[in-house]
């Protein structure tokens, strides 16, 4: 008889755990759901269930993921060979792509809200609609970075994320009807409804009011031992902190200044958005569901060069934090390094941080090119 190791067993136990949940979910709807009743489709003790998750809302969360990370890699709707990449265009593919996740004709009431990753009633706190609300501004500045790039003629590509906003709206919009109204909405006029938007002119600007007020960054000459480990969810690949750039540390209730740091950075440097959060279990996984889904939707669209220099790391270990040496953090943390050498050059803590470290040396406080668009 094989003897399980201690972690093969947790492994096994929240495997199980998994799989009970997710039919638990499918048949009574979160709202609904007992976690007693997953722990007798798991064969498990109530205790076993939440040694494993704290809560039926880490529990819900943890469920999505699993969809979401192990669903089948789809392939990108068509695009027409003959004609270019326009910002109209991508955006149609994305939405194809996006509502593929509606309920289907034959799906149960809470299958249909799994299957559509279905929030309603379970982010019922304010805390909880407060990162919501955070987590949509980066999600808004993901899209809105690959669409910048379909126009690369131009010196100084367009700001899109306003675009992305009402793209986004358009489309969550659309699963919240089809959530309470099935079968309402047809897909195809609201990709088309997507392209159409790429045309309206939103006067869209980067010009945030109180850059000229931000405290300059505290210029230094600091030994950088970047941690290793950790992953861009963008890419997919090992997040390499070492390059020259500039790293910024976000809690989750500023995670709308992430575009801040892309503006704000040199051409040619390294971005690195860190996100942190005191509550992994829920906010953090709050945090990846919604991070992992739109990503994996936008890479049937988009080339990974798409999002140039751009990396993002979820650090619930705080792994990142500490070696910058932040260890008070909490949902309002906003603090940036740039790093250039091998070494920490500049430090900057507050609202602003990222632009502030940014443009520590630049002669005569200019602020760099990139930051003007």
């Amino acid at each position: 008889m094989v003897r399980l190791t201690r972690v093969q067993q947790q492994e096994r136990t929240r495997t199980s755990v998994l799989a009970a949940a997710r039919e638990e979910f499918t048949e009574h709807g979160y709202a609904l759901a007992k976690v007693d009743r997953i722990a007798e489709r798991a064969e498990l003790t109530r205790g076993a269930v939440y040694s494993n998750f704290p809560s039926k809302r880490a529990l819900y969360l943890a469920v999505l993921i699993d969809m979401v990370e192990n669903a089948p890699a789809g392939e990108p709707p068509p695009m027409s060979p003959m004609s270019p990449r326009s910002s109209a265009e991508v955006l149609g593919v994305f939405a194809r792509t996006w509502l593929e996740r509606l309920p289907l004709v034959d799906d149960t009431a809470s299958g249909g809200r799994l299957h559509l990753r279905s929030l309603a009633g379970v982010l019922d706190d304010e805390h909880a609609r407060t990162v919501l609300a955070q987590l949509v501004r980066l999600e808004a500045l993901l899209l809105a970075i690959p669409l910048e790039s379909c126009e690369p003629t131009q010196a100084t590509p367009a700001r899109r994320v306003r675009l992305a906003e009402l793209v986004l709206t358009l489309l969550d919009g659309s699963g919240h009807l089809a959530e309470s109204a099935p079968g309402f909405g047809d897909p195809f006029d609201l990709a088309r409804a997507c392209e159409h938007l790429s045309g309206i002119d939103l006067a869209d600007t980067w010009t945030p009011p109180y850059l000229p007020y931000v405290a300059p960054a505290r210029p230094c000459g600091d030994a950088w031992d970047p941690p290793t480990g950790l992953a861009d969810r963008i890419s997919g690949e090992r997040a390499d902190l070492g390059a020259d750039g500039l790293i910024t540390v976000l809690g989750v209730g500023r995670l709308a200044a992430a575009e801040e740091a892309v503006r704000s950075a040199r051409p040619g440097e390294q971005v690195t958005v860190v996100v942190v959060t005191s509550d992994a279990a829920e906010t953090g996984r709050l945090v990846r569901l919604r991070v992992t889904d739109l990503i994996g939707c936008l890479r049937r669209v988009f080339a990974p060069e798409a999002w140039r220099r751009v990396r993002l790391v979820l650090d619930d270990e705080a792994l990142a934090a500490a070696a910058i040496g932040l260890t008070d953090l909490d949902d309002e943390t906003e603090s940036a390094v740039r790093v250039r050498g091998g070494a920490i050059v500049a430090r900057a803590h507050g609202r602003g941080a990222a632009y502030a470290a940014s443009t520590a040396d630049a002669p005569n406080g200019t602020r760099p090119r990139s930051a003007r668009s």
